[in-house]
């Protein structure tokens, strides 16, 4: 099997944990990494929403990831990530990073700044669901630098 190393996968909609989980797994256990490390992002029931909605400007999110990927380059580290565009629902799958590595340690210090970086800088725009509305999650989003309007 050839190997996708340093993965980012977009979907319509909800992730399926298990489908995406197990094609990663199968397809680096038998590269003789010793840890394989996951982060699976599910949406809370809470404020009274119904899901939440993303939108993704797809080049930057790439430029974002090539950064990462440049990052472990020469740490023998595979990062694995899939989002979800569009509505996804209460209780279900919206992001799943992976990381490999043949240390169990390394492994668990880059999902730990993957994720918070992912959350910091990648350029996703987060809307609440309610009653079949998009409503932009402001109170919950974080300012990327160089995005959005211009105070003049």
């Amino acid at each position: 099997m050839v190997s996708r190393y340093h993965t980012l996968e977009l979907y319509n909609g909800s992730l399926n944990v298990e489908k995406i989980t197990t094609a990663w797994y199968k397809e680096y256990k038998n590269l003789n990494y010793g840890a394989i490390i996951t982060f699976v992002g599910v949406v809370r029931d809470e404020n009274g929403i119904d899901g939440l909605s993303f939108d993704i400007y797809e080049p930057m999110l790439k430029l974002w990831f090539d950064k990462w990927r440049n990052k472990v380059n020469n740490k023998d580290v595979i990062i694995l990530m899939a989002h979800s565009i569009g509505d996804v629902l209460n209780h279900e799958c919206s992001y799943i990073a992976t990381i490999c590595s043949k240390q169990r340690r390394l492994a668990l210090e880059i999902i730990d700044y993957f994720v918070e970086d992912f959350k910091a800088n990648a350029t996703i725009w987060k809307y609440d669901l309610k009653n079949q509305k998009k409503f932009y999650a402001q109170d919950r989003s974080k300012l990327i630098k160089h995005a959005g309007v211009l105070n003049l």
